[in-house]
């Protein structure tokens, strides 16, 4: 009966010790994996002299089912592929002003994750962040330029409410 015990509770303080260290592994481990940043392409915006007819255009010949701001890539997430995501394409007038300070023809707008997270840690790495988080019921967003002057548009995005948007355009 003491054999029976004794090992019983040796096998118990082992199994003990072993969940022990495998959650001290795990917690480092976490605590030592780097943040997501960019989940994925949010949005290609680009300047033109006629977005009316470049929206035509691609709609006749690519077959994009373009509206007033271009068209909407609806996808199936990666990481759970029961959610959707999005990407807009948006033909801006030659004269915007919307992607400046950058002196490009074009903005990238990158899906990300946890806004407020990355952009302390964007403004600790020196990264220039040209305003201030915008939230809207379908996403945050904030502009920051690269090293070469690109504007660069992050994207939060709220995927269930832009379903509802999406839905709205497209019907």
């Amino acid at each position: 009966m003491k054999k029976t015990v004794l090992i019983t509770l040796a096998f118990l303080t082992t199994f003990g010790l072993g969940f022990a260290f495998n959650n001290f592994i795990s917690s480092k481990y976490n605590k030592e994996q780097k943040m997501k940043r960019v989940t994925g392409i949010g949005g290609i915006f680009f300047k033109c002299k006629d977005p009316k007819k470049i929206k035509e255009w691609y709609k006749t010949h690519l077959g994009l089912n373009t509206d007033e701001y271009g068209t909407t890539f609806v996808w199936w997430q990666g990481a759970d592929s029961s959610k959707k995501g999005y990407t807009q394409w948006s033909p801006f007038n030659e004269k915007t002003t919307y992607f400046e300070p950058s002196t490009k023809d074009f903005m990238i707008n990158y899906r990300i994750e946890n806004m407020e997270k990355l952009v302390a840690e964007l403004k600790k790495e020196g990264v220039t962040i040209l305003d201030t988080i915008e939230t809207y019921d379908y996403g945050k967003f904030l502009h920051i330029m690269d090293i070469e002057g690109n504007k660069i548009e992050l994207w939060e995005p709220n995927d269930i409410e832009y379903d509802k948007l999406e839905g709205g355009r497209t019907k």
